[in-house]
């Protein structure tokens, strides 16, 4: 090894560049087996340096062509845009929302759904196919003329295009996840209705596919509602309809027969939140056998096998072999078929080359620290991935420690991620240590600990991240004066009032972050329009509180400079609310750098916007710590700077 060059934190030369970031990049996710191809396996990949183009794959080979791409705008979050039945794949178009019909050999994709009265007023997901392959069902999102809010039905829509979607459910706010028996005599569904989201409280639905020689109309609510959420629908191979649910406070999957009885009964979470569709997070067994992925201490594991991933999303199976996406701390995302039987596993689609010394990837520990008391005075705990400064070919002066950057994750009813990112080790390779923390609210701890921030959003997340920051500080792992929080969304908001109502931070990174719940209330899309009457109170009832908890209404405790991060085309969250924040930096005369992606929406897909956004940031960081950063990097404006 060759000898260490000395620089301080945050300065050290990396090998991992933004452009190493995404180049190359792409999100593997939606693994589907056609068994009516001789169990091909279908996957998609989401592609920075296509523009967040997101392409199908069929074993390894490209599936659509120029100009197309399998993107929904269900819900805004999307999910389950496609889905393959002989060799046919079926696909909602990003261009126009529309789906669409490929042929095997064929490279002209058909439309099998009319033109919309409004552009793009008619959404698609979570289409499933009838064994014959005559016929589907789905998701249909109606956007009306005019202002009134989006109707969401589940259709029936013949597999040719020969006639008009049929409306086979109507009347629930929201519907996901129709799954038709094989015999395709059966549907079952969930449903939910506002203020609920579906992590909340779902129903599971089952019904005919024809009532009286017409089209299903009616279903009977076969479980779940009463503060239980059910998620993932799933038919045996016998034809046992099978669901998981949390009316034990975890996530487990239950047989539908009789009594419904739980096949897996453990302490750990084989659910997830459903913020988009088609997630699938177990598979069956030619015999019946499920196989499962549950999140426990802050992991994924296969249950019943050892596979050395950390991250586990997408299970399927083709009956003897299940397929899933795969990651741990030192690779990232990749598609594994893994046979139950041997043990063994393969990889479909590998992870790219990076070409990096592993000794140069930071690996987390898993942290648990004291945070504040529950309402009961009970002494409380949270949980965290910690990464220390990693870099063998660099070194930092006797004495120094690092920076801190605590990431809040978005959300917020979601989780940390404990695989390979190379936008983590982007930082760490410079000499920023990163705590990822899973605040109260977080999922993959049960129910109780989901319900923390149950009215209490913007007050759990930000005493969780201050109690990581200084539990790290206390422990001597890192720089008491440099402690900084940055998050996008959900976390972005939790960023904004860590800085607003805190003084722990000296620096903050805003990724299209909420600045006023109240707009946030009265402005955002129908999937999360009534999200925060749960985590802060029903609007506009608790307009007081709105205010409260809104970062815009503290700005008079803002006294650490920040950087705002902010998509021009957001829906999720408008770019006023950046605009408010910078105003109120600008205002207070407070160091502050903003920068806004022209056609960005809610998160950065664009390779160069990704690249500009970790530059700028790494920029900001340096101007106002006083360090150089190493390597080319861009700087960005920072104003106000002393």
């Amino acid at each position: 090894m060759s000898e260490r060059s000395e620089a301080p934190y945050g300065a050290w030369a990396s090998p991992i560049t933004a452009e190493t970031v995404i180049s190359a990049a792409v999100g593997l996710s939606e693994v589907r087996v056609d068994r009516q191809d001789a169990g091909a396996v279908w996957w998609s990949e989401s592609r920075p340096e296509e523009g967040g183009r997101v392409q199908i794959v069929r074993e390894g080979a490209d599936v659509l062509p120029e100009g197309f791409a399998a993107r929904t705008r269900v819900h805004e979050y999307g999910g389950g845009a496609w889905t393959a039945h002989a060799g046919i794949v079926y696909f909602a178009n990003w261009a126009d929302q529309r789906l669409y019909r490929l042929d095997p050999g064929s490279s002209e994709p058909v439309a099998i759904t009319p033109e919309p009265e409004v552009p793009m007023g008619d959404r698609y997901a979570d289409v499933d196919v009838a064994a014959d392959g005559t016929w589907l069902v789905c998701v249909r999102e109606h956007h009306p003329v005019g202002d009134g809010e989006a109707v969401n039905e589940l259709v029936r829509i013949p597999t040719d295009g020969s006639a008009e979607p049929v409306v086979l459910v109507t009347g629930p706010d929201f519907v996901s996840s129709p799954r038709l028996s094989h015999d395709a005599k059966q549907l079952a569904w969930l449903q939910w209705n506002h203020p609920n989201m579906p992590w909340d409280e779902t129903e599971l639905c089952l019904g005919a596919t024809t009532l009286f020689g017409r089209d299903l109309v009616l279903g009977e609510v076969i479980a779940g509602g009463s503060g239980e959420s059910i998620f993932q629908p799933t038919w045996s191979p016998g034809g046992t309809l099978h669901y998981v649910s949390d009316r034990t406070g975890w996530w487990n999957v239950y047989r539908r027969r009789g009594a419904d009885q739980p096949v897996v009964a453990v302490e750990g979470e084989i659910g997830t939140p459903q913020w988009v569709f088609g997630m699938s997070r177990y598979a069956f067994l030619v015999d019946g056998t499920v196989v499962a992925a549950c999140r426990r201490n802050g992991r994924d594991e296969l249950l019943g096998y050892d596979v050395p991933f950390t991250s586990i999303d997408s299970v399927v199976g083709d009956g003897r072999r299940i397929v899933f996406v795969g990651a741990s701390p030192t690779q990232e995302s990749a598609i594994i078929r893994f046979d139950p039987a041997t043990g063994e596993h393969e990889l479909l689609r590998e992870p790219r080359d990076l070409g990096l010394d592993p000794s140069c990837i930071s690996v987390p520990e898993a942290i648990e620290f004291p945070t504040e008391p529950g309402p009961d005075g009970e002494v409380r705990t949270a949980h965290a991935l910690y990464y220390p400064p990693t870099n063998p070919e660099a070194s930092a002066p006797a004495g120094e420690r690092p920076p801190l950057l605590v990431l809040s994750h978005g959300g917020p009813t979601a989780a940390t991620r404990p695989m390979l990112s190379l936008g983590t080790q982007f930082w760490t390779s410079r000499g920023f240590a990163v705590v990822d923390v899973d605040y109260g609210g977080s999922t993959g701890y049960g129910r109780e600990y989901r319900d923390r921030l149950q009215g209490a959003w913007g007050i759990v997340d930000v005493q969780d991240c201050v109690a990581a920051a200084q539990f790290l500080a206390d422990r001597g792992d890192v720089d008491p004066e440099r402690l900084c929080i940055r998050g996008g969304s959900a976390g972005g908001y939790t960023t904004l009032q860590a800085l607003s109502t805190t003084d722990v931070f000296a620096a903050g990174a805003s990724h299209y972050g909420v600045a006023d719940l109240s707009a946030l209330a009265r402005d955002t899309h129908k999937f999360e329009s009534r999200y925060l009457d749960g985590l802060v109170g029903p609007w506009p009832e608790a307009e007081a509180v709105y205010r409260e908890r809104s970062p815009i209404e503290h700005t008079d405790g803002l006294s650490s400079p920040m950087i705002i991060l902010q998509g021009s085309e957001d829906e999720v969250v408008p770019p006023n609310q950046a605009d408010l924040m910078v105003a109120a930096l600008d205002a207070k005369g407070l160091p502050y750098a903003y920068v806004l992606f022209e056609g960005e929406q809610h998160g950065f897909r664009k390779a160069e916007n990704i690249v500009r956004a970790l530059e700028s940031e790494l920029s900001f960081y340096a101007q106002v710590f006083g360090f150089t950063p190493a390597g080319d990097v861009t700087p960005v404006e920072v104003h106000n700077l002393p």
